[in-house]
């Protein structure tokens, strides 16, 4: 006998209340196995798929992708049981009707059942992006009129139409933020897929449109209303997340910098010698993170964070090595867990590895917190320096220009060296410029010197 239970957004942790449905990937009337990823939704800091505790018939679903939805509200219902039913040709006429029966009372009060109920049919608790440890079936869809889709057809409304062509969220996001119909776009990419590049194009018809009707309007417009004028964009998703972020690092943090420029002449030779002895390519940013984690180790009051409540500074033990990373979502800062333990070899590995994940979209909130200190290499933007805002609640965040070939004095006369300027933020409550003084200078020797990182190992 089939039970309807409602499946909600469950609780995303690190402080996350709300979700946006980007895709689904069941439909109503679908068979979902228990830990089967249902939905794709996007946080304000990854975006994750979400396992149903529940192995069942989709009945219903609750938001059109490109909803937001709060935490604990209702993502979809599922009528345990009624998988039971699939290839069931054998069943009775009377057992059909007694399931029918039951899944139509349970539409209108959707059923909570309890643990001991449930054991075999829910898998418990669901953490966003993890599994609840049961292995994920593959979907099938009841044919329509078959009897065993007949007590899932009682219980919710029609299914929705087919799905637009579209594989990327970013596509997607691109046409909302826009307000473009995907229905009346034709794809270019194979079998009709919609391109980012369709999107644009659309973008630009309608602004060409838009221009020739205002050159060829006789009567002039009405000025605009005070703070009607200008493109709104909504603050959400990644935007937000960083918004946010940045605006409480500002307000709870009274942050100072300091700088430097160095010689990096030193640190691109000794790179190059390494790369060319064979073996895995070794990363400027991975040498740049081994000299940040054993500079933490001189001054580990760089490595904490502050407790206002209990009025206390805590030093942390682990180097969590945040580094940013520019994608199409936004800017993200994964998290290379244990920094302070890899070599340079698996240092430029996990940096590689987070990089292209971030780009697909795929970072968990796992990889995206619990950082204790950030790098960031804004030289690849071509800018020579910066005044990092601390990622809070860290307490500080080295910034690294691009490395250029400069006139400076070498061995007492001028030459041309490759030079770089190094910025560190720090939050003035763990330390004085002293201390701030004395890691960026530790930094500012190795980047000159490598061979003092050696010495000090």
């Amino acid at each position: 006998m089939a039970q309807v239970l409602e499946f909600k957004l469950p609780d995303l942790g690190e402080g996350l209340t709300e979700a946006e449905i980007v895709r689904w990937l069941v439909a109503v009337g679908d068979v979902v196995a228990i830990d089967q990823p249902v939905v794709e939704v996007e946080t304000a800091k990854a975006m994750v798929e979400v396992p149903c505790p529940y192995g069942g018939v989709v009945t219903a679903r609750f938001g059109e992708e490109g909803t937001e939805l709060p935490v604990g509200a209702p993502l979809l219902t599922v009528a345990v049981g009624a998988a039971e039913l699939v290839g069931g040709a054998n069943g009775s006429r009377s057992a059909h009707e007694a399931s029918a029966s039951s899944a139509s009372s349970a539409s209108s009060e959707v059923s909570k059942a309890s643990a001991s109920s449930e054991s075999s049919e829910s898998s418990g608790n669901v953490l966003v992006g993890y599994g609840t440890g049961a292995p994920a079936a593959r979907r099938r869809r009841l044919r329509p009129g078959s009897p065993a889709a007949m007590p899932a057809a009682t219980l919710v409304p029609a299914a929705a139409p087919g799905p637009v062509p579209v594989i990327s969220p970013l596509v997607r996001r691109l046409a909302r933020e826009h307000s473009v119909d995907l229905r009346r776009l034709t794809g270019s990419g194979p079998d009709g897929l919609i391109l980012r590049a369709d999107v644009e194009s659309a973008l630009r018809g309608t602004e060409m449109t838009a221009e020739t009707t205002a050159q060829t309007t006789s009567e002039p417009s009405a000025p605009a209303a005070a703070g009607a004028s200008g493109e709104r964009i909504p603050l959400r998703g990644v935007r937000g997340a960083v918004a946010d972020k940045l605006s409480r690092s500002r307000r709870e943090i009274p942050d100072a910098t300091c700088w430097v420029d160095a010689d990096a002449t030193g640190l691109m030779a000794a790179r190059a010698s390494m790369n060319d002895v064979g073996g895995p390519k070794i990363s400027l940013l991975a040498l740049l993170a081994r000299i940040c984690t054993a500079a933490l180790a001189r001054h580990p009051e760089l490595n904490s964070r502050v407790d206002m409540e209990a009025r206390e500074i805590v030093r942390l033990p682990e180097v969590h090595l945040g580094f940013a990373a520019q994608t199409e979502r936004g800017l993200v800062v994964p998290v290379v867990r244990n920094a302070h333990t890899r070599s340079a070899e698996s240092l430029t590995a996990e940096f590689a590895r987070l990089t292209e994940v971030a780009r697909e979209g795929r970072l968990t909130p796992a990889d995206l917190t619990g950082g204790t200190f950030t790098l960031n290499n804004y030289g690849v933007f071509g800018v020579d320096g910066s005044t990092p805002i601390i990622n809070h609640p860290e307490a500080a965040m080295l910034g690294v220009g691009r490395i250029v070939p400069k006139p400076w004095v070498h061995q007492g006369e001028l030459a041309v060296r490759q030079v770089v300027q190094l910025s560190l933020t720090f939050d003035h409550r763990v330390c004085d410029g002293g201390t701030a003084g004395g890691f960026l200078r530790y930094v500012a020797d190795c980047v000159e010197r490598p061979e003092v990182l050696l010495r000090t190992l």
